[in-house]
């Protein structure tokens, strides 16, 4: 669905990524792993047009979306969950889910929100709240539910556990495990609980310095002894509560 051709972008005379090859395949859960400043943001927001790619291509179905502006991205069927959520604070949580809506048709507006609400059911009561108000996990959840509105068929999601006690992290990837099984849903996954997101994980891969340096199946980079040292050594514990 998804293939990135050997990507370099960064900012201004910085480069963060250095001919990056990556694809994502057609239902399945791809994770990226990598430290804090590897680069894998900015892989997210280059596929979303901002930064450009100053080298290579990145391609939807075939189709070269490397200049496209972002909205012209949105409308293929990308939706973005950034990192920090960034959901509207002063409007509420319906508002922000209608903002998701922009680019769909409105006639599927009623049926997209049930289906948000029954995978996020803590929203449903909170309509009327203003975003800015909700607890951290919620604020994911309304981010997520946001992206979906738009009816995307790649669903790009960066540091979905970020700063979110570990009880709702488990419920977090619950729920991505759930989109991606009973709605075919293909994600991205940018993560720094390495743990959670292998296991998530059809096919992951390891990002160092703004490059790929390691590529497998989800469970095949949990056993690897590399991975286990550089990103793994205490985790499930503390992700996945007592062992």
């Amino acid at each position: 669905m998804l293939s990135v051709q050997g990507v370099h972008a960064g900012y201004g005379r910085i480069e963060a990524l250095h001919g990056v090859d990556i694809d994502v395949r057609a239902g399945e859960i791809m994770t990226l792993v990598g430290a804090n400043g590897a680069g894998k943001t900015t892989l997210l927001m280059t596929i979303c047009g901002r930064p450009r790619a100053t080298q290579g291509r990145i391609l939807l179905d075939g189709e070269d979306i490397t200049d496209l502006e972002t909205y012209e991205i949105a409308r293929r069927g990308i939706a973005h969950v950034p990192e920090g959520r960034h959901i509207f604070p002063r409007m509420t949580v319906l508002e922000n889910l209608q903002m998701g809506g922009y680019a769909v048709d409105p006639k599927y507006f009623s049926s997209d929100l049930e289906r948000v609400l029954v995978l996020f059911p803590q929203l449903k009561p909170r309509l009327a709240q203003r975003g800015g108000t909700l607890s951290g996990g919620e604020q994911q959840m309304l981010a997520m539910g946001r992206a979906l509105i738009s009816r995307p068929r790649l669903l790009l999601l960066d540091e979905p556990s970020l700063g979110l006690a570990p009880l709702i992290v488990r419920q977090v990837f619950e729920i991505i495990a759930a989109i991606n099984r009973d709605e075919a849903m293909t994600i991205f996954l940018i993560e720094q609980n390495a743990f959670q997101a292998l296991k998530a994980a059809h096919r992951a891969a390891i990002m160092v310095n703004g490059s790929i340096n390691l590529r497998g199946t989800g469970a095949e980079l949990l056993a690897d002894p590399a991975v286990q040292a550089a990103y793994l050594e205490g985790a499930a514990p503390a992700a996945g509560g007592p062992p």
